[in-house]
Parts: structure tokens; C-alpha cells; sequence
């Protein structure tokens, strides 16, 4: 009897996320980072993250047309390892990180480009 039992359990609890058809992620920041890489002089390619990304996923598996991105990253947190060049970057010439300290992604909406597999 208890098999039993614990099996209806196991098959109640798998059967849930396909009664939910639509949810919401967090971006983990700890997990997660925006880079850049920039050409410089044709020679090298300069290399940097930004803040911290925070932000959601909004995923309705039924029609990913209402689905959604939202995000967004702390410019103050800029590091290319040149103080010097971060300095600037932060500056009115590029980010203006004074004025502007996060950047953000309006909603962002996804569509299918294909038909889901089988």
C-alpha cells in the first residue's frame, strides 16, 4: 500500500508543471554577468564586464508571444581592468553613469521562429 501511495505522490507532483502554463524566472545575479568586447586599433579587442544584472523572464510555454525580458545592469560597476579607462567610460562621453547608473532593456517579447519539437 505505502508503493502505492508514494507513486500517486510522484505522478501528482510531475503532472503539476503541465497544468502551469505560464512562470516566472529570476535572473540570478550571483549566476549571471554582462560582458562587451570592443576592437581597438584593428590590433586587440579591449574586454570588460559591467554591474551587477539583475532582472525577470516572464514564460508562457502556451504562447511564447506572451512571453517577456526584463533586465537590467548597474553601469557603475564597470571594470575593464584600467581604472584610467573605466574612469572614462563611466563619463559623460560614453555611459554618463552619473546621470544614467543602470542600463535597462524595455520589455523585451519573444516569438517562436519554429515550430516546437515533438
Amino acid at each position: 500500500m505505502r508503493r502505492f501511495v508514494i507513486g500517486g505522490f510522484v505522478a501528482t507532483i510531475l503532472s503539476i508543471p503541465s497544468l502551469v502554463s505560464a512562470s516566472t524566472w529570476e535572473i540570478d545575479p550571483v549566476h549571471s554577468n554582462a560582458e562587451f568586447g570592443v576592437r581597438h586599433l584593428m590590433v586587440s579587442t579591449v574586454r570588460g564586464h559591467l554591474g551587477k544584472l539583475t532582472g525577470s523572464i516572464n514564460l508562457d510555454e502556451q504562447d511564447i508571444g506572451k512571453s517577456s525580458v526584463e533586465a537590467s545592469i548597474d553601469a557603475t560597476g564597470i571594470d575593464t581592468r584600467e581604472p584610467k579607462r573605466d574612469q572614462h567610460l563611466k563619463s559623460p562621453d560614453f555611459l554618463d553613469v552619473a546621470k544614467f547608473p543602470t542600463i535597462g532593456s524595455p520589455r523585451l517579447r519573444m516569438t517562436a521562429t519554429r515550430s516546437p519539437a515533438i
